[in-house]
């Protein structure tokens, strides 16, 4: 008989038990397993100014790597870009030497020397590959070649172009940009007298930028 009670009362104890855990359980809500932590990586944005340098060649006629008249082209440039969705506007300056790039005038060659420009630009970037145009407005040096007798000096044009540009770790790019420039009405003075002519330029560069 008193077998059967303490059976009973283990018993008694294991259900009690049982049904705590149940209504504990019961009582616990539910909670999902925690997010994931990864996000994606934020997207490239070319906002911001930039500093740089180019060096490639300076054509007459059409871009001809292997005429005569071709210079070599160097030099510097600085800008800024904005950047609203795809969409890139912005603005650079820069400053080139060019070698020597000769030009046909009535009765003697001119030469170029150095060129300023102020630019404007604007594109579709791909992430970290940027497509742009660019125009503006640009000053040209010339000196007298064989025949000229007279260095026109300073003389201003129009300046249209296009380019690739690509970017790096770190804030660097690296970029391919061709140029045509139209100096309009260059007066030369030669043993024929004096003449004047539109002056066409092609330079085709290479270039690296720093961006901040």
């Amino acid at each position: 008989m008193q077998q059967h009670y303490k059976l009973s009362l283990w018993l008694g104890i294991a259900f009690l038990a049982t049904a705590g855990m149940q209504q504990a359980r019961a009582a616990d809500p539910y909670s999902p397993e925690p997010a994931s932590s990864y996000q994606d990586p934020p997207a490239f944005n070319w906002s911001g100014a930039y500093v740089g340098a180019h060096g490639g060649l300076g054509f007459t006629g059409s871009p001809n790597p292997f005429a005569d008249r071709n210079g070599v082209a160097f030099g510097a440039q600085a800008g800024y870009n904005m950047q609203m969705g795809p969409g890139i506007v912005g603005a650079e300056i820069e400053g080139s030497y060019l070698g020597d790039t000769e030009h046909n005038v009535s009765g003697g060659k001119l030469k170029e020397k150095w060129r300023g420009a102020i630019k404007a630009k604007a594109g579709l970037s791909f992430d970290q590959t940027l497509v742009y145009g660019t125009a503006g407005y640009a000053m040209t040096s010339y000196k007298k070649g064989g025949g000229v007798q007279n260095d026109v000096g300073f003389k201003g044009g129009y300046l249209l172009g296009a380019g690739v540009e690509q970017a790096f770790a770190g804030g660097l790019s690296a970029k391919i940009e061709y140029n045509y420039i139209t100096t309009p009405d260059v007066r030369t003075n030669t043993a024929f007298g004096s003449s004047e002519k539109d002056i066409n330029s092609h330079v085709i560069k290479a270039g690296v930028n720093m961006r901040f």
